[in-house]
């Protein structure tokens, strides 16, 4: 049966359910549709393994498999696309929206005052030909930016003397900042890491762009400059990265996939307002995200009362918790060696146990250290590896939203249902963002007790109700931004910062040593943080280059910062 005829013959269907009067027969009808809705949501899914299967042989022979066209959008109160939720925030705020819509008027801020005049000029008029009256009525004022990029190659002649007595040369010092630096300045020296994490330059890009304006520079020095002759700025990272927690009221993570020497491994991404943060490591389970929070400290751990409450939720067997409860002591801070030491007395761990008892002591110790600032409200998405490791974990509604999206329904009443449920959660996201302008303890109460209405709501559709059923599971986790205001709803921040990263692997493909890999984390941290700072990016690296430190560090303006923001 063809797709329009079977549509036809559901509609028929659903109008007939309708008009059944009796309420048993009607009960096994939406049984029936449901039933039917499972089998058509197998048979899409097996269509789509179909089809990409097609594809695979179509590309193992040379060809090209079916293109994949996106359908076109409907405007139906639906939020989940960026654009969306701009607008949404800005209605909410009561401000005008950029790029919303062509319809809507579109603010520009002024960047007159943001340029910097390096020269004026005056243009005389030519009064050739014009009246004798002309009088005098000022300045009409125009401003043109233009770059120029010029060498500044300068050859110094350093005076040397011998003394015959000492059998020894001296010469004249070269100026603070070229000496040690070999044979290229620190203009050369500073362009280097914006023309990788900021144009996304591979290193024989960057080596064309110096040809370009007549530097000979050889690709084995802008590898090993880029791989060894920055070290200072890994300092720079950890300084603005414990700073950016310290002065942080929640923390935002998400994690993209990286390349290392062709294995696959993962850049985890921690961000707020102040700061954003890469770190690349092997795996993206609990222990390397907590390893990732705490800036690679070493692991520590701990067993006391709140690692026994985080194993309640692994819900380990009772003869388990018994073995460990008599070998690992209680209340006593233990390094890895000793850890493992108790770990392998205990017989009846199974590699999960042991895993999940690694974890809550680990978590137990970074709770209570106070070595290194400790998160308390992380905001991600519901991978598993980002529970647990904080007191307050919040998530991002974008993310639940898509999991409704995902539900393609065939039968008429559950699509309407869908449509009607996708409505309601849009309008109920809406009013979260009104509260965050103006958070009110009548409007929480509200927004907690709508909650529950709109979530502990069932259909006629089945997996819309098994749907609608894991978001109200997640309530505390989705309403935290009662509690905080400030805290976003979603976690665009932190997938915006993963974007970087996507892109670097798009122009790199991978790094290929450790250092290359720590050197791209830290380039793509200072260069990221110093946007949300408005500090120039080139402008922080030259004057760490050179030496001259006339520039606050990262660390200091976040600081700042935090006490410019409202509470």
């Amino acid at each position: 049966m063809k797709v329009k005829d079977l549509q036809v013959e559901l509609n028929v269907i659903d109008q007939e359910t309708a008009q059944i009067e009796s309420s048993v027969t009607q009960s096994i009808v939406k049984k029936l549709l449901n039933i039917i809705e499972r089998l058509a949501g197998e048979h899409g899914d097996l269509k789509n393994k179909l089809q990409e299967l097609n594809d695979e042989i179509a590309r193992l022979k040379g060809e090209q498999g079916k293109p994949d066209i996106k359908a076109n959008k409907k405007k139906d109160g639906d939020l989940s696309s960026e654009a969306e939720r701009r607008e949404a925030e800005a209605n909410a705020n009561n401000e005008t929206v950029v790029n919303a819509g062509e319809n809507k008027k579109r603010r520009r801020e002024a960047k007159l005052p943001k340029i910097k005049i390096d020269c004026e000029q005056i243009c005389p008029l030519d009064k050739n030909g014009l009246p004798d009256d002309l009088i005098f009525k000022g300045y009409e004022e125009l401003v043109i930016q233009d770059l120029m990029i010029i060498t500044n190659n300068t050859k110094y002649r350093r005076e040397v003397f011998y003394s015959p007595s000492q059998h020894k040369s001296y010469r004249g010092e070269l100026p603070d900042e070229v000496r040690g630096q070999g044979e290229y300045g620190p203009g050369i020296r500073a362009l280097i890491p914006i023309l990788k994490a900021e144009g996304n330059l591979s290193e024989k890009r960057i080596l064309g762009f110096f040809q370009n304006f007549g530097i000979e520079v050889s690709p084995t020095y802008i590898s090993q400059q880029w791989t060894e002759g920055y070290a200072l700025f890994h300092q720079e990272k950890s300084d603005l990265y414990r700073s950016g927690i310290s002065a942080s009221d929640f923390v935002q993570i998400d994690d993209t996939s990286a390349r290392v020497n062709g294995t696959n491994q993962y850049c985890q991404v921690v961000c707020s307002p102040l700061f954003t943060a890469y770190f690349t490591t092997p795996n993206k389970d609990r222990l390397s995200v907590l390893s990732v929070l705490t800036d690679f400290m070493p692991p520590q751990y701990l067993y006391n009362q709140p690692a026994k409450q985080l194993l309640d939720t692994f819900k380990l067997a009772d003869k388990t918790r018994a073995a460990i409860d008599a070998q690992l002591p209680s209340d006593v801070v233990m390094n890895e060696g000793e850890f493992k030491a108790h770990l392998a007395l205990i017989n009846t761990l199974g590699i999960r146990q042991s895993v999940h008892l690694t974890e809550a002591c680990a978590i137990a110790f970074y709770r209570q250290q106070t070595d290194f600032p400790v998160i308390n409200r992380l905001l991600a998405d519901d991978a598993p590896q980002f529970k647990l490791l904080t007191l307050f974990l919040g998530l991002c509604w974008i993310h639940d939203a898509r999991h409704y999206k995902k539900l393609n329904p065939v039968i008429p009443a559950h699509q309407r249902a869908l449509t009607d449920f996708r409505s309601q959660y849009w309008a109920y996201y809406t009013e979260l963002l009104k509260y965050k302008c103006a958070p009110t303890p009548n409007k929480k109460d509200w927004l907690s007790k709508r909650f529950d209405e709109l979530f502990g709501a069932t259909t006629d559709y089945e997996e819309l109700n098994d749907r609608i059923a894991k978001t109200l599971a997640k309530k505390i986790a989705l309403l935290q931004v009662l509690e905080l205001p400030q805290l976003p709803l979603h976690n665009n921040e932190a997938e915006l910062g993963a974007r970087v990263q996507a892109r670097v692997r798009d122009v790199s493909f991978q790094t290929r040593s450790e250092k290359g890999t720590k050197i791209k984390d830290t380039f793509l941290t200072i260069n990221q943080t110093a946007k949300k700072l408005g500090v120039s990016f080139y402008d922080y690296v030259y004057d760490k280059v050179t030496g001259q430190c006339k520039l606050l560090s990262l660390a200091e303006l976040i600081t700042q910062q935090a006490q410019l923001m409202p509470s």
